[in-house]
């Protein structure tokens, strides 16, 4: 019998091979600010937050009012090369086989909504999802927000709803909602920091996820 309806992934470090250049990004900022560089395990832990929450960690007490200078700062290094950063392997694969079970497929996000509707249309994948949420329009990650706005969306339990996601910020957005949470580790969270959060099952590529999740949407 099928287990989910609704299956809700993460974009950077999920679907999007993003985690080293947005954790670039990060370091280049704090350099340009002459600010402390946080070593990658720092910068990739605020992936998936909201981006001036994310920034706020690397910007000291005493020089908050730098903050916007620092989120525009990001934005820059963020955007610069971004047209070299790709899909992981089979993402459009899992995608498509997603879809052809009957599932509503949809992505839950820290991005801004014009990053992710640029990012869509950049890698040709908008229409293999029935919906999509980002920080613009929800509270940021873990707030079960997203979740909670697709599921009531698509009239969908929250416990018929799976999230995959690379961070410990997914999967506590799924344990928030009464959702269920897959990891995925070839993102910017390791296995041992998502196994605590005791999702459902720990993945290590896309090609995994379909042989763990497309018999659950049978």
């Amino acid at each position: 019998m099928r287990e989910y309806d609704l299956v809700v992934f993460d974009w950077d470090g999920t679907l999007m091979d993003s985690t080293a250049h947005i954790v670039n990004a990060i370091q280049q900022a704090c350099r340009d600010l002459a600010l402390p560089v946080p070593d990658r395990e720092a910068a990739s832990h605020v992936i998936g937050l909201r981006l001036a929450e994310a920034m706020q960690q690397f910007c000291p007490q005493d020089q908050a009012s730098r903050l916007p200078e620092l989120v525009d700062a990001f934005r820059r290094h963020y955007q610069a090369g971004l047209d070299r950063v790709t899909l992981f392997d089979a993402a459009r694969d899992t995608l498509e086989a997603i879809r052809a079970s009957g599932a509503f497929v949809a992505i839950a996000t820290g991005s801004s909504r014009a990053g992710l509707d640029r990012a869509l249309a950049a890698a040709g994948i908008k229409s293999l999802f029935d919906a999509t949420r980002t920080v613009d329009e929800c509270h940021s990650k873990p707030h079960p927000d997203m979740l909670l706005q697709l599921t009531d969306l698509f009239g969908v339990a929250l416990d018929r709803t799976v999230m995959v996601g690379d961070t410990s910020h997914d999967l506590m957005m799924a344990r928030n909602a009464g959702s269920h949470g897959v990891g995925i580790s070839h993102g910017a969270h390791d296995s041992a920091e998502l196994i605590r959060c005791e999702p459902r099952a720990i993945v290590h590529s896309l090609p995994e996820l379909s042989s763990w999740l497309l018999p659950r949407l049978c």
